[in-house]
């Protein structure tokens, strides 16, 4: 009888002991996963504490900056018209009015004087999301700027491209090493930005998509500054600089190899002689490789441009010339067969919302100036 008891004491010790065991390993677990979830909270409140500060830091203009932030929320392969250059393409280029009078689905890509081998790798970073069939080139930059290095506006060329092989290659070709550090990593240039912050700082988060949808590059120009009319003759051809050139070339090449037709333009604004001489070579490069070049410079009359009324300054039209330089563009674009009329498409609202973005920057302006 006494070893039966010795014999059940033992095992009913021993369960207990198993019991035991089995539940602090239960709450070692249960701590164990109660630490991991607080290591995942932390790690998920940091990464939302980063995003709102980089959302609210990082620069906004609607310059360069916002032209290439938007490329990346247009619905995928939705633009049929690219418009890239200068700034000459994103004040002059009414995307709103190609909309509504010719249903053309277009983007002004552009950058404050932006260089031709900036336009190259942002052709290349277009081609990841959409597949225009017509690229709009202006021509204004390589007439007027002619060293290889261009940083007077650059960085509007640079933030607001993702992080990519492509935008470091850019930079290779944009900035000097030595300068580098002034426009790269992003982050750290525009992480004392605190003292410079305005409203539109807080407003391009990810709830703001539908917004930022709607903004297809277009900046309108308000002011009305008189300019006198130009006029000059000249044949000399030897204003492209070889950086320029080369880089022209690598953008025929590549718009070809992507099946996209390439038109040459140079938007109207007050030229010089010394702006012609590169024109002029620039019509020999179209030629030989059966590009249309358009300077329309030579078309005022035709499209209608009243120098007393149509210019921000002498190298910008203004709202109301850019309304007229643009029905006049959009004429010869909607003859090309391969640009439809997008009106009333499914997945093609946003350029709806365009339209009304700018018509209502349009009252703003008539009601501060009434």
């Amino acid at each position: 009888m006494e070893d039966k008891l010795k014999d059940f004491s033992s095992f009913y010790l021993s369960s207990i002991a198993s019991r035991l065991a089995i539940c602090m390993g239960i709450c070692m677990k249960k701590s164990k996963l109660k630490k991991n979830l607080i290591r995942i909270g932390f790690a998920g409140l940091f990464l939302v504490t980063l995003y709102f500060a980089v959302s609210i830091l990082r620069i906004k203009s609607e310059h360069g900056v916002n032209q290439k932030a938007g490329l990346y929320v247009q619905p995928k392969n939705s633009i049929d018209v690219v418009m890239m250059g200068t700034s000459h393409v994103h004040c002059d280029i009414n995307t709103g009015l190609l909309w509504e009078k010719y249903g053309i689905a277009a983007y002004d890509y552009s950058g404050a004087e932006q260089p031709l081998w900036m336009t190259y790798y942002y052709l290349k970073e277009l081609y990841k999301y959409q597949n225009p069939q017509v690229i709009v080139l202006d021509m204004y930059a390589p007439a007027r700027f002619k060293e290889d290095y261009q940083y007077d506006f650059i960085a509007e060329n640079i933030y607001g491209m993702r992080f990519s092989l492509n935008k470091m290659q850019m930079l290779s070709a944009s900035v000097e090493p030595a300068k580098l550090h002034n426009y790269f990593p992003s982050f750290a240039v525009y992480h004392s930005r605190y003292d410079d912050l305005e409203e539109e700082d807080f407003q391009s988060f990810l709830w703001d998509n539908k917004e930022k949808e709607a903004f297809k590059g277009y900046t309108p120009y308000w002011d009305t500054k008189p300019q006198t009319r130009p006029g000059f003759s000249e044949d000399r051809n030897d204003g492209l600089t070889p950086k320029s050139e080369k880089y022209l070339k690598k953008i025929i090449a590549l718009a070809k190899k992507k099946g996209s037709d390439l038109v040459l333009i140079v938007s109207p604004y007050v030229a010089i002689a010394e702006d012609q001489r590169t024109y002029n070579r620039i019509t020999e490069i179209a030629a030989e490789n059966g590009l249309i070049f358009i300077n329309y410079n030579e078309y005022y009359d035709g499209i209608g441009l009243d120098f007393e009324k149509d210019f921000n300054d002498e190298s910008h039209l203004n709202y109301w010339g850019s309304c007229k330089f643009t029905e006049y563009l959009g004429a010869f674009l909607d003859s090309y067969d391969r640009v439809p009329d997008r009106r009333g498409q499914k997945g093609y609202e946003s350029w709806d919302d365009n339209v009304k973005m700018i018509y209502e920057e349009l009252q703003k302006y008539e009601d501060e100036n009434s």
